[in-house]
C-alpha cells in the first residue's frame, strides 16, 4: 500500500517513524503573549518551559490551517491517514477535514481518513502506530479505517501533572481543583471521556501517590494487556516515566513499551514534570 500518516504536533512521533517517508508532523503554533513558537523540530522544550513559568498570562495554541493540511496530503500517495488531537480540545480536526475536502476537489480518487483521536499526545501516537501496522500488512483502506476507529474506542489515556495552572487558565479545570492541587498538594488523576473531554478519575496527596494510583487504575481497567502497547510521554522527567513503566509492567504484561518526551503542545498543557500514559 502506498500510504502516508499525518499527525498534528500534539502527538509525539518515535524516532524510527520520524525517519520514515511515511510520516509527517503538521505543527501547531504556540503563543506566550506576543512570543510565538512553531511546534516543529526547532522546538526548544527547556526554553519554552522557562518562558511559560515567567509568563503571568495563559499560553495558547493555534491549530494548523486547512491549507497546511492540504499541503501535507499532496504527493504520490494513494491512501492518507490523519490523526489529530481531540476535537473537544482544538480546531485541528476540523481544519484537517477542510484540508481533506480541498485536496479531494483536485484529486477525487485519493483516499483520506481523519481520525479524531479524542485524546492527545501519545494517544495520537498509539492510533498512528496501529494504522502503520495495518498498512504494512496491506490491509485495505476501508478496513484500516474500521479497525483504527475500533482501536480508538478501546484505547484509554491517563495523566498526572505537577501543576494544573495551564489547564485552569484555559478553562479546562475548575479553579477549586487547581487550588487544592497547589495548596494541599492534591494531584488529580485525569483521563478522557468517550467524547474526548478531560475528566477527573481520582486523586491522591503528592505526585508519587498519584502516580501509584494512576498505575492501579490502568492495571485494573486494561483488558488483553499482552496484546497492547504501553506508551508514556513525559515533560522533562524521564526518571518519573521509567517509574510509571515499572509500576505498570510489574502488574501486567504488555507487548511493547515506548517512552517519549513531550512535543510543544503537550509540554504546554503537561508543564514541567507531567506524565501522560496510554494503553
Amino acid at each position: 500500500m502506498n500510504y502516508k500518516i499525518i499527525v498534528d504536533s500534539c502527538g509525539e512521533i518515535p524516532k524510527l517513524q520520524k525517519e520514515s517517508q511515511r510520516f509527517e508532523s503538521v505543527p501547531l503554533t504556540l503563543m506566550i503573549g506576543d512570543y510565538q513558537v512553531i511546534d516543529d523540530e526547532t522546538f526548544d522544550q527547556a526554553d519554552f518551559i522557562q518562558r511559560v513559568k515567567a509568563y503571568e498570562g495563559c499560553p495558547k495554541s493555534a491549530c494548523p490551517s486547512p491549507e497546511r493540511y492540504m499541503q501535507a496530503m499532496e504527493g504520490n500517495y494513494d491512501c492518507i491517514f490523519v490523526v489529530t488531537l481531540s476535537e473537544k480540545m482544538s480546531g485541528s480536526y476540523n481544519s484537517a477535514m477542510l484540508g481533506k475536502s480541498l485536496i479531494q476537489e483536485k484529486e477525487p480518487n485519493k483516499k483520506i481518513h481523519v481520525f479524531n483521536s479524542r485524546s492527545a499526545s501519545v494517544g495520537q501516537t498509539q492510533i498512528a502506530l496501529k494504522v502503520q501496522e495495518l498498512a504494512k500488512e496491506n490491509v485495505p483502506f476501508e478496513e484500516i479505517v474500521k479497525q483504527g476507529e475500533a482501536f480508538l474506542e478501546e484505547m484509554n489515556t491517563y495523566f498526572v501533572l505537577e501543576t494544573l495552572d495551564t489547564l485552569k487558565k484555559n478553562g479546562r479545570l475548575s479553579n477549586i481543583q487547581a487550588v487544592l492541587a497547589n495548596v494541599l498538594s492534591i494531584k488529580p488523576i485525569m483521563g478522557a471521556t468517550e467524547e474526548g473531554n478531560i475528566c477527573k478519575l481520582d486523586q491522591a496527596r503528592g505526585i508519587n501517590k498519584a502516580l501509584i494510583k494512576m498505575a492501579e487504575i490502568i492495571t485494573q481497567k486494561v483488558k488483553n494487556s499482552e496484546q497492547k502497547r504501553l506508551m508514556i510521554s513525559h515533560c522533562n522527567c524521564k526518571e518519573r516515566a521509567e517509574y510509571v513503566k515499572k509500576l505498570i509492567t510489574e502488574q501486567i504484561k504488555v507487548k511493547e513499551t515506548i517512552i517519549l518526551d513531550t512535543r510543544g503542545v503537550s509540554t504546554m498543557y503537561a508543564n514541567d514534570g507531567g506524565i501522560i500514559v496510554t494503553i
